[in-house]
């Protein structure tokens, strides 16, 4: 199962390494955990707290956090959470360094905190914003857990499961972290049965539910391509949640290829064939997608009366 998009390689120059008791909102840093890293780079009195995923971690430490270069782009301040391994953050200490920094009263300076992250890094930013009085989530196709029990549903990523610590109860359950956050946006692909299991788990009064069909598991992929991902970035910071700037930008998704793969494939499985025979001769004819020829074979096989249409 392919995974969220890292952040592609920059020439940077790194922040230097200090310690917990050094971090200051005023100036660029480093902080190397017991097995978690800290990244912040200081712009603005708007803070974007950006978390690891799987896909980030296949680039070797030191690397820049995820969503750096859009946020950069943007002018706001980050402060990467990164992992040294697949595991949800399960085994690190991230939540000491945060809560560390919330303590030192590092977050306080900023007038807009915003945690934000997709699929391992959605989990985390959830599970973690709490420890920030009034920091808000955006989450991306995120898990509410990984314990079987809990989210019995929940069966990907197998062998990063296994090695993750799925008994300790702190920080199991994002479901839990929901009453004490004050704005939360859950992006999610509802045909994605998992995903959509997983934000059901999380509604509230003060949760929206962004659902973006066919844009599968990795959503953000799909937001990214589509050019809508400054557009949501931005409406979220302003306003808390998603609306008509963001929406309006998803209408280039059309254009994306993996949310075409994905729409030919859930078409596929409908019982309308012939609105689906409508929908790959229209992105045959614009695309030449072959996936959408193939899907045309199989659909003329299995109903050869439409072929007079």
């Amino acid at each position: 199962m392919s995974q969220i998009p890292a952040e592609p390689p920059q020439d940077t120059s790194m922040p230097d390494e200090i310690s917990m008791r050094d971090a200051k909102p005023d100036n660029a840093f480093r902080v190397i955990g017991k097995s978690s890293y800290l990244w912040f780079e200081p712009r603005s009195p708007v803070l974007v707290v950006s978390f690891d995923n799987l896909a980030t971690l296949d680039d070797p430490y030191p690397r820049m956090p995820w969503i750096a270069r859009q946020v950069a782009d943007l002018g706001f301040s980050i402060l990467g959470v990164q992992s040294r391994r697949k595991d949800w953050f399960r085994g690190t200490d991230a939540d000491h360094l945060i809560q560390t920094l919330s303590d030192q009263g590092f977050f306080q300076t900023f007038e807009t905190v915003v945690f934000i992250g997709a699929s391992m890094g959605a989990f985390a930013a959830l599970n973690y914003a709490p420890l920030v009085s009034g920091a808000r989530v955006l989450a991306l196709s995120p898990q509410s857990t990984m314990n079987k029990r809990i989210a019995p549903f929940e069966t990907r990523f197998p062998w990063a499961v296994k090695n993750s610590d799925w008994t300790e109860p702190a920080f199991i359950d994002a479901a839990d972290a929901i009453p004490d956050i004050p704005s939360v946006t859950i992006v999610f692909d509802p045909f994605d049965a998992t995903d959509k299991q997983h934000a059901m788990r999380m509604r509230g009064p003060h949760v929206q539910l962004a659902p973006v069909p066919n844009s599968t598991h990795e959503a953000v992929r799909t937001v990214m391509k589509a050019g809508a991902f400054d557009a949501m970035l931005l409406e979220f910071i302003e306003k808390g949640k998603l609306g008509s700037d963001f929406w309006n930008a998803m209408r280039q998704r059309k254009t994306v290829r993996k949310w075409a793969r994905a729409f030919v494939s859930n078409l596929s499985q409908s019982h309308h064939p012939t609105m689906a025979l409508r929908v790959y001769d229209h992105l045959i004819e614009r695309d030449r997608y072959h996936f959408a020829m193939q899907a045309r074979r199989e659909l003329l096989e299995a109903h050869p009366e439409l072929r007079n249409l």
